[in-house]
């Protein structure tokens, strides 16, 4: 199951959107109240759903587009001022159960998109993770994201970096 985000800038939407996802089996990660809350929460995650509500989404689905599946929630002529084709879009005012079936719909995309590891690539990128905490003294998402963001910028793939690490390689971040 896919972290799942809430952002808003009213504490009424964001505590409606978390009890109505909790009610109909989903875990909630985090709610931010900020854009800065926000950014910060998905810099530390690696991916996920975010809900957004009374904020702009333009911006960050740009800055974490590939990582994140977007969904807005807003008043029509909010949904028209958002130009980010990533970024899924819900009228406001919605009942529960359309918002119940758009989460599910970008859980199955999530799903669709995740690598799928044989148990010993899995292995390798487990093993280059504890290398960089232990040689960069930092924890596993840190370490994970380090991974990450090198292969993405890089054109590689992840358990190809983590091979490249463990037998002495790159030590760019």
């Amino acid at each position: 199951m896919p972290r799942i985000i809430i952002a808003g800038a009213s504490e009424a939407s964001r505590t409606q959107l978390n009890r109505l996802l909790t009610a109909s089996g989903f875990g909630v990660f985090r709610l931010c109240a900020s854009e800065g809350e926000l950014r910060r929460t998905l810099t530390e995650c690696e991916d996920g759903i975010v809900l957004i509500t009374g904020m702009q989404a333009d911006d960050i689905a740009a800055d974490f587009e590939g990582c994140f599946q977007f969904l807005l929630i807003a008043r029509p002529e909010a949904l028209e001022a958002c130009e980010s084709p990533c970024v899924f879009k819900l009228a406001y005012p919605c009942p529960g159960s359309a918002v119940i079936g758009a989460v599910e719909m970008l859980c199955q995309l999530h799903a669709m998109r995740l690598p799928h590891r044989s148990g010993g690539d899995r292995a390798l990128v487990e093993d280059a993770k504890r290398l960089l905490m232990r040689r960069e003294g930092i924890d596993e998402p840190t370490a994970h994201r380090h991974m990450q963001l090198y292969a993405m910028r890089h054109n590689m793939k992840m358990t190809d970096y983590a091979a490249q690490l463990l037998q002495g390689g790159s030590n760019d971040g």
